[in-house]
């Protein structure tokens, strides 16, 4: 589809929503006079058919509790909202409450299909859920949904490897320092480090050397794979679906802006910054020195590699922990994991992560709109615990996965996150991210890649060309502190008096 076709289609998009406020008069935010009438029953939609037998266990404990009928009910996730929507007006059984992810929240609202929270019982709070949480379902400045559960992503690591390189570099140690009966002897960077790990037990010792080698930057990455003696068995120190947003987004997640914190602002957009671009050279680095093309790779094959022990980083989201439960049962996978936050690019330089939150949204047309947020408020904070247990999906709900819990890496990982915007006038800007990422990894121009993005998606929005001034990113020379010369000498001569 060219550029003119996906423009016509959003702006289509927005004015069949248009043209629904002006039709019915429910379609405002407090939506008080429904015009659906279902049956009896409370009637739930959802899209994700792993959700089925939770979802009707659910539904049997609530009426069981509060005598409340709830029907569950499956859906293609084509034209969710325009189905909601046909269905609330045409007096069909429309959902009362239904799941759907964050970023169609503005879609939904502009429909009146969805309506602000009733928030009479106060649980949409930094206590109960994280601000990302709140953000994605935040619009206008009204939280119009409640945040169920999320996706984002995190660095997986291969435990086993990692320990047995540990083990190997404390048995050296030991033997080039056979007086130490506890533990070995150790050339490290500190006499502190040092005195700190000398006489403890040596399997003390190995975890302490295998917390060592994960890496908290991307810096720390690099370093690994240049010095790492690999088993036979892995091709690749590190691998990730360069093809795909979400697995690239955090190279820049932390210096770009589209909306603002809640992702609905049209006036917050910062694509194009110094920062930005010097986020995108580090990514582009990558491919020198891993150098793999972004075609050959894809998220299940990452997967498929990290089961088979050919990869010792990987870049992963939340359905690896049931993918490497399920191969570990089949007897496919024959190692141990370890699961932690993105490392930041260096030093300076911070990672940040994309997050999708799938909320719980009560219809602006059912005429059982106190049942439906009691129900929401049920399923997300009630029950957020089982959810984890029985589905594998991470709650948006603080304090729910344990800290020593394998998945708590994605918990600190969706806490901050950014959120995904919900605005129907950037809706293809995800497509033009991905494009941008690509002609990067192929070795284009950083600047001038993001340069025509920012430009793309500003003229989308105001609908007159934009020229963005271009930035010229600083070479690796220009970003060295050079030291005085004539100070050195001068320090030189005192150490020698």
């Amino acid at each position: 589809m060219n550029e003119s076709k996906r423009y016509l289609s959003v702006l289509l998009c927005i004015c069949m929503v248009v043209a629904s406020l002006v039709i019915s008069k429910t379609c405002t935010m407090d939506s008080e006079e429904p015009v659906n009438r279902n049956n009896d029953s409370l009637v739930v939609w959802y899209t994700d058919d792993t959700m089925t037998d939770y979802l009707s266990q659910m539904a049997v404990e609530y009426n069981e509790k509060h005598h409340i009928r709830v029907l569950p009910k499956l859906q293609s996730g084509d034209d969710y909202i325009e189905s909601i929507y046909n269905a609330s007006i045409d007096n069909e059984s429309a959902p009362d409450l239904y799941i759907v992810s964050n970023d169609a929240l503005e879609k939904a609202v502009l429909s009146g299909t969805a309506i602000r929270v009733d928030e009479t019982s106060e649980v949409l709070n930094e206590t109960n859920f994280p601000q990302a949480a709140l953000s994605a379902v935040t619009y206008d400045g009204q939280q119009v949904a409640y945040p169920y559960y999320f996706e984002t992503s995190a660095l997986i690591y291969n435990k086993t490897y990692l320990h047995d390189m540990a083990s190997d570099t404390v048995e050296a140690l030991n033997a080039d320092n056979p007086e130490n009966t506890e533990g070995g002897g150790d050339e490290v960077e500190s006499e502190e480090t040092q005195e700190d790990i000398t006489d403890l037990p040596i399997d003390e010792q190995i975890e302490i050397r295998m917390n060592e080698a994960i890496p908290v930057t991307f810096d720390d990455l690099l370093s690994f794979a240049n010095d790492y003696n690999a088993p036979e068995a892995v091709e690749s120190v590190f691998k990730w679906d360069v093809r795909d947003l979400f697995y690239n987004f955090f190279f820049i997640g932390n210096y770009v802006d589209l909306g603002g914190v809640n992702g609905d602002n049209i006036e917050s957009i910062n694509l194009y910054n110094l920062d930005a671009i010097s986020a995108l050279k580090v990514y582009q680095d990558m491919n020198q020195f891993f150098s793999f093309e972004s075609e050959d790779v894809t998220y299940d094959q990452v997967v498929e590699d990290f089961i088979q022990g050919k990869l010792v980083f990987a870049t992963v989201t939340t359905d690896i922990v049931a993918k490497l439960k399920e191969a570990t049962q089949a007897g496919d996978f024959k190692y141990e994991y370890g699961l932690t936050m993105i490392p930041d690019l260096n030093d300076e330089m911070d990672t940040r992560s994309l997050s999708v939150t799938n909320a719980l949204v009560v219809n602006g047309y059912s005429d059982k709109i106190a049942d439906a947020n009691g129900f929401a408020r049920f399923l997300c904070m009630d029950n957020a615990a089982t959810l984890y247990e029985k589905t594998g999906k991470l709650p948006s709900k603080s304090n729910t996965v344990a800290e020593d819990d394998a998945s708590y890496a994605f918990v600190e990982e969706y806490t901050y996150s950014v959120p995904m915007p919900k605005m129907m006038a950037t809706s293809n800007f995800w497509l033009k991210m991905e494009d941008t990422f690509a002609k990067v990894w192929s070795g284009k121009d950083a600047s001038g890649c993001l340069k025509e993005l920012s430009e793309q998606v500003k003229m989308q929005i105001t609908g007159s060309e934009v020229q963005e001034e271009y930035i010229e990113a600083k070479t690796e020379e220009e970003s060295i502190e050079y030291l005085d010369e004539e100070a050195l000498k001068e320090e030189a001569m005192n150490e020698e008096e």
